[in-house]
């Protein structure tokens, strides 16, 4: 579908219209064209709008229609109104600043723009990793399970700093673990979901549909093991050096191609208007498409090895059959699908599938390679 409207979008000359509107709505506030910067913010702001409307009935529609139908949304229409709105704001209260600045860092960064360009968009995203979770997260958890996730951190020398649960129930009922953090202070999140009905009677559990769901103190500590595994064995580290090194990459092409007249003139806009904003969307999304493909493949590739090395590390942390279990539970309580086509898991997956990962689990070595963590 995104294919067929980007499509339509380019040869009814989409952009340059969004453009040209852009610069009459800046002119009404006193700015004539040649502000770019304020020309580019407008743009960013009507495309959201637009986006919006595109968008709004694919995410009824598989919240309210598919997410309801197998059981897993728990929204109403009114929290999900609001989600929306809360999303767009800060996305706005986050992009208008940031395409501000990229702008003129083009503008004034000189011939090798793209190093401050790419030093900039690296220290944003790594602050954004750090204090949009910080801000967002606000429930804690305390208990015995605490304990036994406090200690399984200290005995791999994890920085925890913060236990946290997520409310996820709120909006659906999928269940995730993670954790977030640089350097010395880390911070593990749970969702509720999948603690769901940890200590409930089933006359206390408000859906129905819900009983029998969630994991066991155990499972939940073997899921961790497999998180801190990611940790352990550097997975996030070097996760962010491929992505940064990647980045560089896009931004150094962008320097030499973002002034080509031809790329603007296909977008419907006049000849001699280049905006740095529309030469950045239309190089990292449509000129390195097929670079982008080849790469999230390659990345697809790098995520399943890392999984299968996380499984192992929680395995000889002892956690195996537990892990097993909670793989099964986490499985069916999300419907999902045991079994796919070699061929499309590989391409489309960025984690084995589960009768992969139980089988890997299975082999009597402590890991594939013999060595322990």
């Amino acid at each position: 579908m995104d294919i067929i409207v980007s499509t339509i979008e380019m040869y009814l000359g989409y952009i340059g219209y969004v453009w040209a509107k852009s610069e009459q709505l800046a002119g009404y506030l006193g700015y004539t064209p040649d502000h770019e910067i304020i020309v580019s913010c407008v743009f960013m702001f009507l495309n959201s709008c637009i986006g919006i409307v595109k968008d709004i009935p694919f995410k009824v529609y598989h919240t309210f229609v598919l997410e309801e139908r197998h059981g897993f949304n728990k929204q109403t229409i009114g929290f999900f109104i609001k989600d929306q709105i809360k999303a767009f704001v800060v996305m706005q209260v986050l992009m208008i600043p940031i395409v501000s600045a990229i702008i003129y860092i083009v503008q004034h960064g000189g011939e090798h723009f793209f190093l401050w360009l790419w030093l900039f968009c690296g220290i944003v995203g790594l602050a954004l990793m750090t204090i949009y979770p910080a801000v967002m997260l606000r429930c804690s958890t305390n208990g015995p399970l605490r304990k036994s996730i406090e200690d399984l951190a200290a005995s791999l020398k994890f920085p925890l700093t913060k236990l946290l649960v997520v409310e996820g129930s709120k909006r659906s009922a999928h269940s995730n673990a993670y954790f977030y953090g640089l350097w010395k202070s880390k911070r593990i999140v749970l969702f509720d979901t999948l603690l769901l009905n940890k200590g409930k009677k089933e006359e206390e559990i408000e859906n129905k549909e819900d009983i029998g769901k969630g994991c066991t103190d155990e499972e939940v500590l073997a899921v961790l093991g497999h998180e801190l595994g990611h940790w352990k064995l550097g997975h996030v580290n070097k996760n962010i050096i491929i992505m940064q090194a990647n980045l560089l990459f896009n931004f150094l092409i962008f320097s030499y191609l973002f002034k080509f007249d031809a790329f603007y003139l296909a977008l419907g806009l006049p000849k001699g208007k280049k905006p740095i904003l529309v030469g950045l969307l239309v190089i990292l999304t449509y000129v390195l498409a097929a670079y982008n493909v080849v790469v999230h493949y390659l990345m697809t590739v790098l995520s399943r090895k890392f999984e299968y090395q996380a499984d192992a590390f929680a395995k000889n942390l002892g956690f195996a059959d537990k892990l097993k279990d909670s793989l099964i539970k986490l499985n069916i309580d999300n419907l999902g699908f045991p079994y796919y086509d070699k061929f499309y898991s590989a391409w489309h997956h960025s984690h084995p599938t589960l009768l992969q990962r139980i089988e890997a689990l299975k082999d009597s070595k402590k890991s594939k390679n013999g060595e322990k963590y």
